[in-house]
């Protein structure tokens, strides 16, 4: 039997709160250290941040021949290629997935979709409910948890609730985790959130600079990158790892 492409999407109708980041650190994470097929499907219009991430991410290697080396080793040694970003939109995100997977000698394990951060743009209330699973990233503070819950929400309430779309799956998850802030905190806003009856990972993402480290000219170990997973002397202690463990747990039950 062939094997289902899953649709899935870091979502939230808040900006900055690092689902971009996210889809780019987890697609690499999969598709370069755990042997997966990826794509991703960049509906963010008009920025398009991960396709504008990748031309950024080839023109360095073109030019560069230490980075150029390492995606020569990487190929030869792990026999990967890089998986492909679609540029689209979310009135037709669905649609380029469908032609992405029509068009390509490999059978994608998961397409990440990114899209723009609000329900009211023009399609993403339909690509929202052609997705399988939705992981919508939280911080503590007010603003962005009450606009997270409200997105959540609605989405159970007129999609899952109602069996309007394809989502198995909804779950909130901690990103930005500042380590000094009480514990205390992070329980009373889990309170609110279990009333609301919304499942949240147990992998929380940390704050720290490092998921802002791109390749850079100096050569220092790489976090984020559509060409290379993150490097191991900085994915220790980020989580993303148990992150990719975990959604892996929720999406091939």
């Amino acid at each position: 039997m062939k094997k289902e492409t899953l649709f899935v999407a870091f979502s939230t109708q808040k900006g900055g709160i690092g689902k971009t980041a996210l889809t780019v650190l987890i697609s690499s994470y999969l598709h370069y250290r755990q042997g997966m097929n990826i794509a991703i499907v960049d509906c963010d219009y008009p920025q398009h941040s991960i396709a504008e991430m990748r031309k950024r991410d080839t023109e360095q290697v073109m030019a560069d021949d230490y980075y150029k080396r390492l995606a020569y080793n990487q190929f030869t040694d792990l026999n990967r290629k890089a998986y492909p970003v679609e540029e689209s939109d979310p009135t037709n995100a669905i649609e380029s997935a469908q032609n992405l997977m029509e068009n390509s000698d490999t059978t994608f394990d998961i397409i990440f979709f990114d899209l723009p951060g609000t329900l009211n743009t023009q399609g993403v209330v339909r690509t929202l409910s052609n997705m399988d699973y939705i992981f919508a990233p939280i911080s503590a503070d007010r603003v962005v948890l009450e606009s997270t819950l409200n997105f959540a929400s609605s989405i159970n309430d007129n999609i899952i609730s109602v069996g309007k779309g394809n989502i198995k799956g909804m779950h909130l998850l901690w990103n930005m985790v500042d380590g000094r802030e009480k514990s205390e905190l992070y329980e009373t806003y889990e309170d609110v959130i279990a009333e609301l009856g919304l499942p949240i990972l147990k992998t929380f993402i940390p704050d720290t600079k490092r998921f802002r480290r791109e390749q850079n000219t100096q050569h220092r170990p790489i976090f984020r990158s559509t060409l290379f997973p993150a490097d191991n002397s900085l994915l220790k202690g980020s989580n993303i790892d148990l992150l990719s463990d975990e959604i892996l747990s929720i999406i091939t039950e």
